[in-house]
């Protein structure tokens, strides 16, 4: 009974599959065991993964294809137990398909085999492989078989906890574009830090999309965590590119995108900057034209090291319907730099409260002239710095630097 209440509070904290298994196979041996092999198939790839044996740190893969019909194959289908008594039968292969493992039972004298099912949550995940000097009685197999369903609820934890965290790096991705286009006499840049619990999907998003000389630059954050809130984010980018294909006029945008998004009849709503750019052919300057449905305004930062944030109000998107957005227009020269932020930022919290606007103005002088990469790489590290450790929620920042 000890040993599988050290099996399951060694395993829960462990939420990375592979260390799981070692973790696993460490406590098993020799209190069990003199040895011990996990058999876990994997679907997708195709291949049985076993690790363990006398280096719990062993690992070997075999194609599924190879096992099909055999005694591992059907106790994989089923969960039950298998035991065999004599390892040097050369039967073993179908319980035991790889050879060194194999010579590895003869060379340590272990007569007995014994493979039980690890069964979690109605289905069976792998089996678990066990041998010792002197062999298995009845109470030490009705043991092994409890012992293996506390480890399959562990190793199926740390499984479903990787893929999902695999899944929200997929989808978090898909809500940014993979790379910001060129624009003559326009520099960008961008940064996504996610949250410090990154298992759980922000709504954080920006878009650059355009052609020539006009340009549609949108930064955003949906309310919420999780698949619903990043389904709401997929939302809002495409109705904003549907719409800028008829009107790239942000305030039209942001009429557009709240009818959608109200009429979607959900809890969320979302908050957007939406800054449509006009590059001068000579790269002169650049005037933008500005809207913004409860967004931070954007930063600028002069060339000259003046910075200000910039006075536009509006309300979210998706909350009260027949919104009418205003815009204000500002003009880019030379070195300029816009810097468009979400509240990652301006609320991070640090041992002093909020890391607010004010320090951000304060910190954008020193870096006036410099290149968006260096302001955006600035900004976010200052942040970082400023919350030591602490949660944080996601960070985007997207910079806009006017001249080649």
């Amino acid at each position: 009974m000890q040993l599988a209440e050290e099996v399951e509070s060694g395993l829960a904290g462990s939420l990375n599959p592979r260390r799981a298994a070692m973790r696993l196979l460490t406590l098993l041996k020799p209190e069990l065991a003199d040895w011990a092999v996990l058999a876990l198939p994997d679907a997708r790839t195709g291949v049985l993964r076993l690790q363990g044996g006398e280096a719990v740190g062993f690992t070997a893969t075999v194609p599924l294809a190879t096992i099909a019909g055999t005694r591992l194959d059907r106790l994989l289908r089923t969960g039950n137990t298998d035991v065999t008594t004599d390892t040097r039968d050369p039967a073993l292969a179908g319980i035991l398909p790889q050879p060194l493992l194999r010579g590895e039972l003869l060379a340590l004298g272990l007569e007995q085999l014994v493979a039980v099912g690890l069964n979690a949550r109605g289905a069976t995940l792998g089996a678990l492989l066990l041998a010792r000097s002197g062999g298995f009685d009845a109470d030490d197999l009705e043991f092994a078989t409890r012992l293996a369903g506390r480890a399959a609820i562990a190793l199926d934890s740390a499984r479903l906890y990787e893929e999902r965290g695999q899944i929200a790096t997929v989808l978090s991705s898909a809500l940014r574009p993979p790379s910001l286009p060129d624009v003559d006499h326009l520099r960008l840049a961008a940064r996504y830090r996610p949250a410090a619990e990154h298992i759980d999907l922000g709504g954080d998003f920006y878009d650059v999309l355009g052609s020539g000389r006009d340009w549609l630059i949108t930064v955003g954050d949906v309310c919420g965590k999780g698949v619903v809130a990043a389904a709401a984010t997929g939302r809002t980018r495409q109705s904003i590119r549907t719409a800028a294909h008829f009107d790239r006029h942000p305030a039209a945008l942001l009429r557009a995108l709240n009818s959608v998004l109200y009429e979607a009849d959900t809890d969320l709503f979302v908050t957007v900057l939406c800054a449509r750019v006009d590059v001068a052919a000579d790269g002169a300057h650049a005037d933008v034209e500005l809207a913004t449905a409860g967004h931070p305004a954007p930063i600028l930062l002069r060339a000259d090291g003046h910075v200000e944030q910039l006075e536009i109000f509006g309300a979210a998107c998706g909350m009260v319907p027949g919104i009418e957005y205003r815009t204000i227009s500002v003009r880019l020269h030379r070195g300029d730099t816009m810097l468009m932020f979400t509240d990652g930022v301006d609320e991070a919290h640090g041992a002093q409260g909020q890391f607010g606007v004010d320090r951000l103005l304060a910190l954008l002088p020193a870096y006036a002239g410099a290149s968006p990469d260096v302001v955006c790489e600035a900004v976010e590290q200052h942040v970082v710095e400023y919350v030591d450790g602490r949660p944080h929620d996601d960070i985007a920042l997207l910079a806009v630097t006017c001249g080649s």
